[in-house]
């Protein structure tokens, strides 16, 4: 059995999902799916069939959802003390020391991994670079630009 990690807020985030996917989704397509039939022959009528792969993705992500909700393990590090190492649920601000660009991304699960908002995956490049350090190290990390060198300038457990 594989554990899924996952923020509480990632949690959270697939709790509602799933909850709007059986309670609004899933009654709406069902609908579909009657109004298509209503029209007569089902072979070549396109609406069935769409609502019908609607169904089908609809049922299939539910089920991944209730899967890993049954296997996730919530961390939640605002509940840990802060010691300045980089850990899954952390929020890290680093700096490239090339360019000084500075950056600050939070280390979150795959599921809830969205790089438009700075929520990376523990199983990221950088992620990987980075759990395990502490606040002020130097870290060399391979990225698809190559290998980039970072300082950890802040570590928060928000």
């Amino acid at each position: 059995m594989t554990l899924y990690p996952m923020t509480a807020q990632g949690a959270e985030m697939l709790r509602e999902e799933l909850k709007h996917l059986k309670s609004v989704k899933r009654p709406q397509i069902v609908k579909s799916i009657a109004e298509a039939r209503e029209h007569g022959d089902l072979k070549e009528n396109a609406e069935y069939h769409a609502a019908r792969e609607q169904q089908s993705f609809c049922e299939g992500r539910i089920q991944d959802i209730e899967g890993k909700l049954s296997n996730i393990q919530i961390i939640d590090v605002t509940k840990m003390t802060n010691n300045g190492k980089v850990i899954f649920g952390t929020t890290v601000t680093i700096i490239n020391l090339e360019t000084d660009e500075e950056t600050t991304y939070k280390i979150v699960g795959q599921d809830e991994a969205d790089i438009k908002n700075n929520l990376i995956s523990v199983g990221s490049p950088i992620a990987r670079g980075l759990i395990g350090k502490s606040l002020d190290d130097v870290v060399n990390i391979q990225t698809p630009k190559g290998t980039i060198e970072f300082e950890i300038i802040a570590v928060e457990y928000i």
